[in-house]
């Protein structure tokens, strides 16, 4: 596990991937500046809205598919704990820009909360049927995957509730390539974490009460003992939710977002190209 600033820690970040930017092949898109819909900067959603969980007319994800014919390795993302958002969507483009068939799925059925109380009920609810999340995200890797311009490597990742869960469904989903977390809740128990078959990704922050550091460290140790590969950083100065509202707070929030950003694009060229 790393920790401190971006800016102390550029150097070792290309030590570290400069071996799996060499094998990338040469028309893949390059690491590229904080997604503008991380700083409000981002248009509309461009994508198209799918129903993918068959028999549910209410669950509703959203779909964003780089240009040109593929096939392109695959995301799924999963929202914060307010649901399906067009923040969410917009960075689910940011990701397609970047060469990835993105879905954003929808575990809350199509609901989104507006306060804090809203939000939490929401997440109570969803947490509180696992098993209805990894099918729910089973069903989206099924429709990705019967997609012709999907190569089949398929990577999970999410955000705060949604970092939890991906998580969860990286320890008892369909197979897939790659998880990614941002600041969600944590498995620490090393014999719970050898389901895991593939590696992961963590951005927590130092400033984060709910996951705080010492919890990052200890599930970091956990994949290091049991031979998971793994990129988990631990971003000071900072707080929980920092990477998807940078405009929240620029001058705090912009260069740990750039740090994260790389580290993320490096982790998912070498895990899904």
């Amino acid at each position: 596990m790393r920790r401190g600033h971006p800016l102390t820690a550029t150097l070792l970040l290309l030590a570290c991937w400069a071996v799996t930017g060499a094998t990338a092949r040469a028309q893949e898109p390059r690491t590229s500046a904080i997604p503008d819909a991380i700083v409000g900067k981002s248009p509309p959603p461009q994508g198209a809205n799918v129903q993918y969980v068959a028999g549910d007319s209410r669950t509703t994800g959203y779909l964003a598919v780089p240009e040109g014919a593929g096939p392109f390795p695959a995301l799924i993302i999963i929202h914060e704990w307010n649901g399906l958002v067009d923040r969410v969507r917009q960075v689910a483009d940011a990701f397609a820009d970047q060469g990835y068939v993105t879905l954003a799925a929808d575990l809350y059925a199509g609901r989104t909360g507006s306060t804090r109380e809203e939000n939490a009920a929401l997440a109570r609810e969803a947490r509180g049927n696992v098993p209805a999340a990894i099918a729910n995200l089973d069903a989206a890797q099924q429709f990705l995957r019967a997609r012709p311009d999907v190569t089949g490597k398929i990577g999970v990742m999410g955000w705060c509730f949604g970092g939890g869960i991906a998580l969860s469904y990286g320890l008892g989903g369909a197979q897939h390539d790659a998880t990614a977390i941002f600041y969600g809740s944590l498995i620490e128990d090393p014999e719970v974490l050898r389901a895991l078959t593939h590696p992961v990704y963590g951005t927590f922050a130092a400033n984060d009460r709910g996951i705080p550091p010492e919890q990052v460290e200890r599930f970091a140790a956990a994949l290091d003992a049991i031979g998971i590969e793994n990129d988990i950083h631990v971003y000071d100065h900072v707080g929980h939710g920092f990477w998807l509202r940078v405009d929240d707070d620029p001058e705090t929030r912009t260069a740990p977002a750039q740090h994260a950003w790389d580290r993320l694009m490096a982790f998912l060229r070498k895990a899904l190209r």
